[in-house]
């Protein structure tokens, strides 16, 4: 065999590659996008576990540090059954009457098999990266009723509210929904997540009341060291929460991996900024609450907007945040113990209003299809309609439940702690 001949059958092989390579064609699974979206799927998983159990368990009083833990991990465990058995369906199915509000089908996710494909990744990676969304954002709510609430109602909430608030907003967005065919834009959860769990966390905390001593008696964080641990896992976690949302492992997911970071980094330091200035020292836990503030902030833009949107972005969010947790604390006097709705509801709130301003080329973003008046009025309906459905559905769950099983544990029971009262143990032994 000659060298022309060898070269030949070189080249045949390499076309032969090619044409039956499985990542050539977009209907057929794509194995670099399917390694991202499952490392996403990780990353953010571990934003709750243990990510946002270490940040709320920090915040809380010593004897309450495990109810907050085992919050987060039950509700994870509820949710993930829950999904599996109709809420991914209530989510992400299609066909029935009410399509545009809810989704109908795929209970115990019949059909979807290993060659069953969402896109160019297999329907169960799909699945299971939508599926920690799911997990994380009735576990941001815990915040706002810790240290006072029935571990029982705490999960018969955590479960209504799934299926009744968070399932049908995640359609609208992500399954095909109205606010989809609006032309809403929510990259990574902006509505679906910080909206949803804001709300309901402003809603949980009128309805259950302020914790026993607020505002007189100081409740300060018993160990920061946690708190700060917990919030570096969930900087490290939200890179799967918005890049992996872009379903590709590409430019688009790498533009909102670097929007992410920015927006974190920027909020933190306007957040610190604000503390020197008003208090004269700047805290710990005031640069990790910027953090978060940055990051919920930019997560509904992070996939449309560029590194400048992003720094704009994450100083407002550091900034109005700030000042939104000032007003709800000690100006309305609510006890969102955790601050969930200052940084989460109203920075998911001002980040998906931005996210119409900063996607146009203008301010460096990716385009928009209309006029930034007419996005901007779209996504005044989006929130509009996430804050109204949030509220009143939240209101009623929460009313409902104290009418029943009782929402709080009594005045004894608070001073004694709930990790004895609820669950027997304690968090340290020492």
């Amino acid at each position: 065999m000659n060298r022309i001949e060898l070269r030949l059958i070189s080249l045949l092989m390499v076309i032969a590659s090619l044409l039956f390579s499985p990542t050539v064609f977009a209907d057929e699974l794509n194995a670099a996008n399917t390694a991202w979206i499952l490392t996403s799927t990780v990353l953010v998983l571990f934003m709750t576990l243990p990510g946002l159990g270490l940040f709320y368990a920090g915040l809380v009083r010593s004897k309450n540090v495990l109810s907050v833990l085992m919050q987060c991990f039950a509700i994870a465990c509820m949710v993930s059954i829950l999904w599996m058995v109709f809420v991914y369906g209530l989510a992400f199915g299609d066909g029935g009457g009410l399509n545009k509000i809810v989704g109908m089908g795929k209970y115990f996710i019949t059909g979807m098999g290993t060659d069953s494909l969402s896109g160019d990744i297999p329907e169960t990676v799909f699945f299971m990266f939508q599926m920690t969304f799911a997990i994380i954002t009735p576990a941001l709510i815990i915040g706002a009723y810790a240290e006072r609430m029935k571990f029982s109602a705490v999960l018969w909430f955590s479960a209504l509210w799934l299926v009744l608030v968070y399932a049908p907003v995640c359609h609208w967005v992500w399954g095909g929904g109205w606010l989809s065919d609006m032309g809403f834009m929510d990259f990574a959860g902006g509505a679906v997540v910080h909206i949803n769990a804001g709300v309901a966390a402003l809603v949980g905390a009128v309805v259950l009341g302020n914790r026993k001593g607020f505002p007189q008696t100081m409740m300060p964080p018993h160990n920061m060291t946690i708190t700060v641990t917990g919030a570096s896992m969930l900087w490290v976690g939200w890179f799967g929460f918005n890049a992996g949302s872009a379903l590709t492992a590409d430019g688009n997911a790498g533009m909102a991996m670097l929007a992410t970071h920015i927006s974190a980094a920027a909020g933190s330091l306007a957040w610190m900024a604000c503390e020197w200035i008003k208090h004269g020292k700047p805290s710990v836990l005031g640069i990790v609450t910027g953090m978060v503030a940055g990051l919920g902030t930019i997560t509904p833009a992070s996939g449309y907007v560029g590194p400048m949107g992003a720094l704009l972005i994450g100083l407002t969010a550091g900034v109005v945040c700030y000042f939104a947790t000032q007003y709800i604390k000690r100006g309305l006097k609510i006890d969102d113990s955790l601050d969930v709705f200052p940084v989460h509801g109203v920075g998911g709130i001002l980040g998906t209003f931005l996210t119409g301003l900063f996607a146009a080329e203008a301010f460096g973003g990716l385009g928009l299809d209309r006029s930034i008046g007419a996005q901007l009025s779209v996504q005044s309906v989006g929130i509009l309609a996430t804050v109204v459905w949030c509220g009143v559905i939240s209101y009623v769950l929460l009313k409902a439940l104290d009418m029943t099983i009782g929402l709080r544990v009594s005045a004894e029971e608070e001073t004694e702690g709930l990790d004895l009262v609820l669950h027997d143990e304690r968090g340290y032994n020492l």
